[in-house]
């Protein structure tokens, strides 16, 4: 198992270096069926408040997704397990997280596809520890702040133990949500936390922590991903290659007018704008060529199908899911 993690962290730093770097409310109920969504009707889009997906914000308000001649609303749902039960009853037509999160609703039974690569984090996910520990075997019996339900961190952490031949019950694990980690790792009643930003941040600000891993280390593991449910696509195809191209009008914006984009994010996600020029430092954007190249083809598919299979072995592995799941069950570059 050991060198199979090996072989897939090749392949995923290829894949990373695909993606193209962008230059750097509360939940609404949705009434809107999947089955009657069309490019004149609204497209629900749910989200949390993250910045990989901030592109989104960007179209709606720039008109964007209208100028392809999509109706759509970009929905805030923090919740991976409100957003699952969102999608699942077609309350939204499509969701963005991250690969393994797709894979786990998909083994659950629902019926999506991944249209469309957003980002990968390179530097938004870490481990912060107590200065005195610089290594995960350092950690062996700490007290560690870890989301264990599933999620990109956990899933992080998970593909890191297996590069060292570790597991997770080498670590007195506190399990909690990776906003809770964080803050409680700031509050000095863990060793260590695996965590995202703000709190690696936070963690350097201290005086007694740092940041010992983060995901500059791994590129390509943590992928956040744009999927649909496929009755959707099926029945409104240019609608979704309507939304796709939204999203890339969004990148180039981003990177043509970074401080207007970057108000326009900052809007949305309650921040200021200096905190969002810097959270976008940790997230690199897939553009149409850095999608094609990791979408692939039928006939030569691309590094996205060997994360995809990698995060399904895991979850088997671990029996987060009860059934594997076929990257080409889940994966559609058809409208790239």
């Amino acid at each position: 198992m050991k060198a199979f993690w090996k072989k897939v962290f090749a392949v995923t730093l290829s894949a990373a270096l695909v993606a193209v770097a962008a230059g750097c409310g509360g939940t609404k109920q949705a009434a809107t069926s999947s089955s009657s969504s069309g490019a004149g009707d609204k497209i629900i889009i749910g989200q949390a408040s993250w910045i990989g997906f901030a592109p989104f914000y960007i179209a709606e308000d720039k008109g964007f997704f209208k100028d392809h001649g999509v109706n759509v609303e970009v929905q805030s749902i923090e919740s991976k397990a409100d957003s699952k039960s969102a999608l699942a009853a077609g309350r939204i037509q499509g969701v963005s997280t991250t690969i393994d999160t797709q894979i786990v609703n998909a083994s659950s039974g629902i019926d999506l596809a991944c249209v469309l690569a957003l980002d990968t984090s390179s530097g938004g996910d870490g481990i912060i520890a107590k200065k005195e520990y610089n290594s995960l075997e350092d950690l062996k019996g700490k007290k560690v702040a870890l989301d264990t339900t599933g999620g990109a961190d956990f899933f992080w952490f998970q593909y890191l133990l297996h590069q060292k031949g570790m597991s997770i019950k080498d670590f007195d694990v506190q399990n909690m949500a990776a906003g809770d980690a964080g803050a409680a790792f700031v509050a000095g009643k863990v060793d260590a936390a695996i965590t995202w930003q703000p709190w690696l941040s936070k963690a350097s600000k201290t005086d007694f922590g740092h940041t010992l891993m983060d995901s500059k280390a791994t590129p390509g593991i943590i992928v956040d991903t744009f999927a649909m449910r496929k009755d959707f696509i099926q029945a409104h195809p240019e609608a979704v290659k309507g939304i796709t191209a939204a999203w890339y009008d969004a990148i180039r914006f981003l990177k043509e007018h970074p401080d207007e984009a970057i108000d326009i994010i900052a809007k949305h996600l309650g921040e200021k704008p200096e905190n969002v020029k810097s959270e976008l430092q940790d997230v690199t954007f897939y553009d149409e060529e850095g999608n094609k190249k990791y979408f692939g083809t039928k006939e030569n598919p691309g590094d996205f199908y060997k994360v995809a299979k990698m995060a399904s072995d895991l979850w088997t592995e671990l029996k987060l899911i009860d059934k594997p799941v076929a990257p080409e069950d889940v994966l559609d570059g058809s409208y790239l």
